[in-house]
């Protein structure tokens, strides 16, 4: 089954979300590594931050990745957004899975980000800026800055939320619309 799956990649807060909405009201399943990890960290009552790194210490670098792969060969849609992706290792996998992957990033300062979350209030979401710079830090820790410097696509996300709506939904369409067309010429 030809499939078109592209990833979004970004610190928290910076607008990922934004990106995964548009995406699913373009008809693409969202995929969210972040639910893989919260889901698990709900189960062993811890910190989904703990849980990050504890699952890539007991099963490898890959865990998270390669159960988004089975959610999504499990599926039967056609269009995929993994939301949240933090490693080179996690979008080698993806690559290796679907042709045609690609990864749209999106970035925004610091303090905007910060001001952002704690606006948004979800349960990972840190209240304090010495735990947000924390958390910044692990996400570092994992890889997200290269997965960032190398993604195919970047959103800068600074403006109001219109102009992020907008060059979102641009990318995403060209990016089906590239997928289209593969398809046809290997058909």
């Amino acid at each position: 089954m030809n499939m078109v799956v592209i990833g979004v990649s970004g610190l928290p807060g910076a607008g990922k979300g934004v990106v995964s909405r548009i995406a699913e009201s373009m008809g693409f399943k969202i995929i969210r590594m972040g639910d893989v990890i919260r889901e698990e960290a709900r189960k062993r009552g811890e910190d989904p931050g703990v849980t990050a790194v504890r699952l890539r210490d007991e099963y490898g670098k890959y865990v998270v990745a390669e159960k988004c792969v089975e959610r999504i060969q499990e599926s039967d849609a056609g269009m995929f957004l993994i939301e949240g992706i933090r490693s080179p290792h996690e979008v080698e996998i993806f690559r290796k899975s679907f042709p045609g992957f690609r990864v749209i990033s999106v970035f925004s300062t610091r303090k905007t980000r910060f001001r952002r979350l704690r606006k948004r209030q979800r349960e990972d979401d840190s209240e304090r800026y010495d735990e947000f710079v924390e958390r910044d830090e692990r996400e570092l820790g994992f890889g997200i800055g290269d997965v960032i410097a190398t993604s195919d696509y970047m959103i800068i996300n600074e403006g109001p939320i219109w102009k992020i709506k907008k060059q979102a939904r641009q990318i995403l369409r060209k990016l089906a619309e590239k997928d289209e067309q593969r398809r046809i010429n290997d058909g």
